[in-house]
């Protein structure tokens, strides 16, 4: 009798014990950005709109992502990750897709973007180190191949995505990613 409830109690403590590690286990983390021509530097007036939704692996050494957009009213040519906080432009860190030259993305990984102006397009991928090319304004200190320095910027809010298209070839639609909780 004594040997059935001392295995129960640690029955017990063993399940407790695993309810309360739980949360320091590393769970695959969600993150969007919802894209307008509002939060372009400066300002798009645009119809455009676009949704980035993606999930950072649980060991934080890959992204796997999907990009929407509908509406452009030029023909799209690129789209990517930057990294820089809201109202302020930043370096290209990670190059989503591209349309205009197969020599652009120096990663050459890029996919090609669907044509995308009057009917939803998507592009999906996944982001690796292999991805991540190294920051255009020297003063951010971005370095090729460091996903961990991009999935930081992302994680302080300090990343955004755009699209750019034949109209606007700065950027059509843009939207600071941030964590999602959908």
């Amino acid at each position: 009798m004594r040997s059935r409830c001392t295995m129960k109690h640690l029955g017990i403590t063993v399940a407790l014990l695993s309810v309360l590690a739980a949360p320091g286990v590393a769970r695959a983390e969600r993150i969007q950005a919802t894209l307008t021509g509002y939060e372009e530097v400066p300002v798009v007036s645009t119809i455009a709109s676009g949704e980035f939704r993606a999930m950072i692996s649980r060991d934080d050494q890959s992204i796997d992502y999907e990009l929407t957009y509908i509406g452009l009213q030029g023909n799209v040519t690129q789209a990517h990750i930057h990294v820089a906080q809201l109202s302020v432009n930043g370096s290209v860190v990670i190059w989503l897709c591209q349309t205009v030259s197969p020599f652009l993305d120096p990663t050459g990984l890029a996919t090609t973007c669907p044509a995308g102006q009057l009917t939803e397009a998507v592009v999906r991928g996944t982001i690796t180190t292999a991805n991540v090319i190294a920051g255009s304004q020297a003063g951010q200190q971005l370095t090729a191949g460091d996903l961990g320095e991009v999935i930081a910027a992302i994680r302080a809010g300090a990343a955004y995505v755009n699209v750019h298209t034949s109209l606007s070839p700065g950027g059509e639609i843009r939207g600071q990613i941030r964590a999602s909780h959908r």
